[in-house]
């Protein structure tokens, strides 16, 4: 009999044989370095269908990033409200928001939130996707307290194909090619094949290879790994983990995706200039 090619058939029986020995307690990142994370926290709606923002504030303590990006933070249709208690997360975790004022109630751009521990912000850029739906990438210039300045773009790709090429390439210009700063893309990219016509095949391109992937979605049976850290410098991102507990498993569709970034491969890097590159239209 042949080989199944099907890459979801694949997926899916890669998932039986890692989902049926799911520990109860997510297994950390290791070494040292900068702990990052994605998090698509479905508007604070868990599997159950019940909305508890202290249960995503709970998934972010049990993370424990110097750096987090949020998707789904805000409400999606008619104006924009946040739907986290932000101030309850800086106090108890460290993890400030990026300040974005994209409106009064909103926490972030097209529900992009990123939340940082030590450091500064030099530069916001809050950037308009293309397609039929309304995305948005967020970007931040970062000086870190050991003295090393990071480009992080949290973004959230459409549904439609076409739309997450055309994304994926705004992105890619925005942020430019490995000449340019030391970057890292963080988001629900909504893509797991890396075929020709994957967005991710765009950012493999243009970044070089990609770490590898870790199903993080649907939470109660990871079989898609929708959520991706891509960076622009190889060694930077030293381990990926999904953060599969038991409460992450109810409190979203998506399982946090957690990575260990080695900053030492920046030493003597240039830092982010005052601008982003000219495709920004900023």
């Amino acid at each position: 009999m042949s080989p199944i090619k099907s890459p979801l058939a694949n997926a899916v029986l890669r998932s039986f044989r890692e989902n049926g020995k799911r520990p109860d307690a997510a297994v950390p990142v290791n070494g040292d370095g900068l702990k990052v994370a994605t998090y698509n926290v479905h508007k604070c709606v868990g599997v159950d269908g019940r909305f508890d923002p202290d249960r995503i504030f709970e998934v972010i303590r049990e993370i424990s990033p110097d750096l987090i990006a949020l998707q789904e933070a805000d409400t999606r249709f008619g104006e924009r409200t946040g739907l986290l208690d932000l101030k309850r997360i800086e106090a108890e975790t460290g993890l400030v928001a990026v300040p974005v004022e994209a409106s009064a109630r909103a926490h972030g751009w097209h529900g992009n939130v990123l939340l940082f521990r030590d450091g500064a912000v030099r530069d916001i850029h809050r950037e308009k996707l293309p397609g039929l739906e309304p995305r948005g990438a967020l970007v931040t210039d970062i000086a870190l307290n050991n003295g090393i300045s990071l480009r992080v773009a949290a973004v959230h790709l459409g549904l439609l194909r076409w739309a997450r090429r055309q994304q994926a390439d705004h992105i890619i210009g925005l942020l430019g090619r490995r000449v340019e700063a030391p970057s890292v893309i963080m988001g629900d990219m909504n893509e797991w094949r890396l075929g020709d016509g994957s967005a991710l095949k765009k950012f493999e391109a243009a970044f070089g290879s990609l770490p590898p992937a870790r199903a993080s979605f649907p939470a109660r049976w990871p079989v898609l790994a929708l959520d991706r850290i891509i960076a622009n410098r190889d060694g930077l991102v030293a381990d990926l983990a999904v953060h599969d507990s038991l409460l992450a498993r109810a409190a979203s569709d998506h399982l946090p995706l957690t990575a260990l970034l080695d900053t030492s491969v920046l030493k003597g890097d240039s830092a982010p200039g005052d601008g982003l590159s000219a495709a920004a239209g900023l």
